[in-house]
């Protein structure tokens, strides 16, 4: 029988870094700044989610704070962009 921690080890953390790497590829080759800041956002997220399978598999709560407050950064961060963006159209 499969456990938690050998789910984690075989199939969420590969996935994970999957697309860690391809989210990069994007950053790199993404054709607009908007694109660019997407990439951003989502490899902020899939760092959360590599936070969160860590503090589960370790059993440290801690590190599900530090995932909250990435969380919310990259909400202010995106945020911050789209009202940019909407004052660049103004112009």
């Amino acid at each position: 029988m499969i456990t938690l921690e050998t789910y984690f080890d075989y199939v969420i953390l590969p996935v994970l870094a999957i697309s860690v790497m391809l989210v990069f590829i994007r950053l790199f080759k993404g054709p607009s700044v908007v694109d660019r800041v997407i990439a951003l956002d989502l490899i902020i997220t899939t760092g959360i989610g590599i936070i969160t399978v860590y503090s589960i598999r370790t059993n440290q709560k801690v590190f599900l704070d530090v995932a909250i407050i990435l969380a919310l950064i990259a909400f202010l961060g995106t945020v911050a962009f789209a009202y940019y963006i909407e004052k660049q159209k103004d112009d």
